[in-house]
């Protein structure tokens, strides 16, 4: 290999990966709760669906909100329900839902009052905290 050739983009399948991380990430982070532990499910996540995709490698468009729900899961385990509804403003505290589950441009919704509140990676543009 060339030493002084330039690396080439990351193969589709990690530029994928990498994506549904950042993605992830930004919620995590718009949401104030991307803590170093927090940060070690979405890798755990990542890792985990890595081998998925690469055994199904048409379902790489489904990775942001796979991991997205991955690290929901974790969350609800560990600490509570995540991310909290920023729509509802009376009732009890809820989480919101990734829709679809198993699908390409996955949204934040809230399934109580029926509506899209972001896409993923998208928490930190609905002004709520």
């Amino acid at each position: 290999m060339d030493p002084q050739r330039e690396p080439g983009p990351p193969p589709p399948l990690e530029q994928a990966l990498h994506a549904a991380r950042a993605l992830v990430l930004a919620d995590l982070m718009a949401r104030g709760v991307a803590e170093a532990d927090v940060v070690s499910l979405v890798e755990e996540s990542v890792s985990h669906r890595r081998w998925w995709v690469e055994q199904w490698p048409e379902g790489a468009g489904f990775l942001a909100g796979l991991v997205a729900q991955d690290v929901q899961d974790a969350l609800l385990e560990r600490y509570g329900r995540w991310p909290l509804c920023p729509v509802c403003g009376s009732g009890d505290p809820h989480a919101l839902e990734v829709e679809p589950e198993l699908g390409p441009d996955p949204h934040w919704v809230c399934h109580k009052a029926g509506v899209k509140v972001a896409a993923v990676g998208g928490l930190g543009e609905t002004g709520a905290s």
